[in-house]
């Protein structure tokens, strides 16, 4: 994909920290800032699987050999880790100019009441207080500058909340509601914030959901032609290499077949 000569412009240098991007949307959207600026973004990516960070760094390396990326270990749950990450971060690529807070997960699909309190805290930790944390960290960076973005990953699912998605939804309400707040608070700044809402994409995410259960995985795709992780990266990456007083503030992006969480056509 390509985001046009202006966006390579925009792009150009920019440090981009990214959670998660062992897999998925994460790592679809490293290629994609790589793609995007001709190879001449910093990438600062982290996640929990070191070796799947060392692989997509070995495959950018491949394609832009002068590219500039740093892998880390980074668990957004472990809480007192965030800041110290940040600190000992080498000097090239401790001026992070855009976040994208992409870690997150869905644990199980049980009722309210049958629902193990681990795949609570497992998805809180994650997809609240990990985001909150790793974005208060990096904040104090954008507000030494008065410029930055911060791109949320929420979802369809924090908006229409279904049955047997309580805590993820409940989660990605919480992620939308965060998202809008910090926009208010940062209003007579130059820091954007913006949030990303995918419907069904195809990931990793059903089997991390479904706990290994791959058949069970498939089926929450028979009949439907989802969204990749590269369509969500191609819309992340556009958002932040847009004009500096332009905010594409709040998408919501579904395949064709999609027109809600409840309204999902099946062949």
């Amino acid at each position: 994909m390509s985001q046009g000569p202006k966006a390579a412009e925009r792009l150009n240098e920019k440090i981009v920290f990214i959670t998660g991007a062992s897999a998925g949307i994460g790592q679809a959207t490293a290629l994609e800032y790589m793609d995007a600026s001709n190879g001449t973004v910093k990438l600062v990516l982290v996640a929990r699987r070191l070796e799947k960070l060392q692989q997509l760094k070995e495959v950018i390396e491949a394609k832009y050999p002068k590219s500039k990326v740093y892998i880390g270990k980074l668990d957004v749950t472990e809480l007192e880790t965030i800041q110290p990450f940040l600190d000992n971060l080498p000097e090239e690529f401790k001026d992070i100019d855009i976040l994208i807070n992409n870690a997150g997960k869905a644990l199980g699909s049980d009722r309210v009441g049958d629902i193990d309190i681990k795949d609570v805290k497992g998805m809180m930790d994650t997809n609240v207080l990990g985001l909150i944390n790793v974005t208060q960290a990096v904040l104090h960076i954008f507000q030494k500058k008065n410029s930055g973005d911060i791109v949320n990953l929420g979802s369809v699912a924090g908006r229409d909340a279904y049955p047997t998605g309580s805590i993820y939804c409940a989660s990605k309400f919480a992620v939308r509601a965060f998202t809008e707040s910090l926009r208010r608070e940062l209003i007579n700044t130059k820091i954007r914030v913006i949030l990303i809402a995918p419907g069904i994409v195809e990931t990793e995410f059903s089997v991390v959901r479904y706990k290994g259960d791959n058949e069970r995985a498939k089926s929450v795709y028979d009949g439907v032609h989802p969204l990749e992780a590269d369509d969500v990266a191609d819309l992340i990456v556009y958002t932040t290499s847009r004009k500096q007083n332009t905010v594409i503030a709040d998408t919501l992006i579904f395949p064709t077949s999609q027109g809600s969480a409840f309204h999902v056509h099946r062949d």
